[in-house]
């Protein structure tokens, strides 16, 4: 007698192979089946055909068989089982009441069979057949006994769980995890609707989730944190409350961490190549699409690039020298880039019509500038490398200072290698008695045997770095200067003879008469000496007689041929007025003097 159709399944859906063999071919996840793949179709019972003998004698035996098969719960599996040998009884005997009550007995013991076999059917092919035969045999008997009805649901259950559980499983090898709807999530979800916490299903969801990780750690690994974000989204729905989630979370999150930290390191390499800028910002741009705002890798490299932009290799206020003929270049200092407001203002009645018009101008890369004059030491070193001659040396006499008449006069002899007085000159003190040539020259040998871009400041360049950030008439801000502002005249000094100023700022008193060894003085807020005193300064310039078409980005304002260039910023012997922060005065290239000495700038 057959079970019902919806009970049925096609044995050609079977496969020896087993559950466990195919599970191990998945693609994402993994869950382990024991048995068939599929359900074989359901038995249909029949009775073993047993034999009994013709005697009443021997119908006992058989009937005392029966009984040692029932209480060994052998019950229905072949010729000598209870349930076909008590069939058989009855066959002969269908008033035999001992048979009968074995009979009943041994229903009462499959169905416990059967519940037992159905305890382990859900990952169990063999214990489901096992329960399916039970099934044949109970309902063969018993067709309509409640009993038997109930035990026939329970198996009808479990075939269709154990379908749902197959199909979800190849859902699985396929790679149809479900996440956004069907595949292996819906059929486990049916299952878990008829069986809540059902093992085989649980563990099928397990495998999805793990799949789901695992695909969030390869778009991870790939660089792909939008789809990892999403992937770990979709895992996160598949089990509540999973453990696994945030370990799963922060292996992402390590996994992006290391990303962001590899990019920037590209980036901090790629600054020193070509285009390196470029290939900088790109990265921080990918970099930005992982980050956390305000992460310290992202505000490194933001503070690196824009270093580089402005500064290369450098950082403003750092301090370096250049190896130059065997020896050591000038201490340099790197001057921040940044705008000021460049001559007189309008207000300033000491000024005078080449300081106007006053226009703003910007740097926006950073340059370097010595951090003090040039000295009579640094200067040798050329002379010794090149055999320099100045002008001073070649024409033989410069402008010096006359202690006897306060006055500057011209004094033979005079050169690079004297002072202000025309005596000779420690290796400390300022260079003086140099024309713009000298000058020029001193930074040309510099250039070449440093490699770099050594130069002239341009005018514009050593009024920024003079204010240093001020924009008062003076380098340290409006009104008398301060104690050890720098050498200036003050009506405080006296000469070796006792001379004094009679122009000169009230109640200031330096300490020199005549140039002071370099950085004597407080640096500004640079980071550089004596831009505010000490001597003047050739600059790059050629004299203009104001500002008006000159160049807007603040380079030198240089004429092919011309015979006057600019010299800056206030000197020993220099009086209020032409300490200026604006001052600026003309002068012939050939000259020198004992007030005007030069340092060198250098591009970056």
């Amino acid at each position: 007698m057959a079970l019902s159709a919806a009970c049925s399944r096609d044995a050609g859906d079977a496969d020896p192979q087993g559950d466990a063999a195919a599970s191990a071919g998945a693609a994402d996840g993994n869950v382990t089946i024991s048995g068939d793949d599929s359900i074989a179709e359901r038995l249909t019972w029949r009775a073993p055909r047993v034999v009994l003998p013709e005697g009443d004698d021997d119908l006992a035996a058989t009937r005392a068989r029966a009984q040692v098969a029932l209480e060994s719960g052998d019950l229905d599996l072949g010729v000598n089982s209870a349930i076909p040998l008590y069939l058989a009884i009855l066959g002969r005997d269908g008033d035999d009441r001992g048979a009968r009550a074995g009979l009943e007995r041994a229903l009462q013991d499959l169905l416990a069979q059967g519940d037992q076999a159905l305890a382990g059917a859900g990952d169990d092919i063999t214990a489901l057949r096992r329960a399916q035969q039970v099934a044949a045999v109970a309902r063969s008997l018993r067709p309509a006994d409640e009993a038997v009805r109930e035990y026939l649901a329970k198996v009808d259950r479990a075939e269709q769980l154990w379908e749902l559980n197959r199909s979800a499983e190849g859902e699985l090898r396929a790679g149809r995890l479900g996440e956004d709807g069907g595949g292996a999530l819906a059929r486990v979800h049916e299952v878990l609707a008829l069986s809540e916490g059902q093992p085989r299903a649980m563990q099928t969801l397990a495998a999805i989730e793990s799949a789901l990780i695992r695909r969030a750690e390869d778009a991870a690994a790939k660089g792909d944190f939008d789809d990892a974000d999403a992937w770990i989204a979709h895992a996160a729905k598949v089990r509540e409350d999973s453990a696994t989630i945030p370990d799963a979370r922060e292996r992402v999150a390590i996994m992006r961490r290391a990303r962001v930290l590899a990019l920037r390191d590209e980036a901090m390499a790629a600054l020193h190549g070509a285009d390196g800028i470029e290939r900088a910002r790109a990265r921080l741009a990918q970099i930005l699409n992982l980050a956390a705002p305000g992460d310290p890798a992202v505000v490194e490299l933001r503070e690196r690039i824009d270093l580089a932009v402005h500064y290369g290799n450098f950082r403003p206020g750092q301090r370096f020298t250049d190896g130059a003929g065997g020896g050591r270049g000038p201490q340099m200092v790197v001057v921040p880039h940044g705008g000021f407001t460049m001559g007189a203002a309008d207000d300033d009645r000491d000024a005078e019509d080449s300081e106007k018009p006053s226009r703003n101008l910007r740097f926006d890369r950073g340059f370097a500038l010595s951090q003090h004059e040039v000295t009579v030491a640094e200067f040798r070193r050329f002379v010794d490398a090149t055999g320099h001659r100045s002008r001073a040396e070649r024409r033989g006499f410069s402008m010096a200072y006359d202690e006897r008449s306060g006055n500057f006069v011209r004094r033979s002899k005079a050169d690079w290698r004297t002072d202000f007085s025309g005596k000779v000159a420690e290796g400390a003190l300022p260079v003086v008695h140099v024309s713009a040539r000298d000058a020029q020259a001193y930074a040309d040998w510099l250039a070449s045997v440093t490699g770099q871009r050594y130069r002239l400041p341009s005018e514009a360049e050593f009024e920024y770095a003079l204010r240093a950030g001020g924009s008062g008439q003076y380098p340290w801000g409006d009104g008398a200067p301060p104690a050890g502002a720098g050498n200036l005249t003050g009506d405080k000094d006296r000469s070796p003879g006792g001379r004094s100023w009679s122009n000169a700022f009230d109640d200031y008193d330096d300490g020199h008469w005549g140039p002071a060894p370099v950085g004597s003085f407080s640096a500004n807020a640079f980071g550089l000496h004596d831009l505010a005193g000490n001597v003047s300064e050739w600059v790059a310039d050629c004299w203009h007689d104001s500002y008006r078409r000159a160049p807007a980005d603040g380079a030198a304002w240089v004429n092919p041929g011309c015979r006057t260039q600019v010299v800056r910023g206030g000197a020993w012997a220099s009086s209020p007025v032409q300490t200026r922060s604006a001052w600026r005065a003309p002068a012939p290239v050939d000259n020198t003097n004992a007030r005007v000495g030069f340092r060198v700038a250098r591009d970056i």
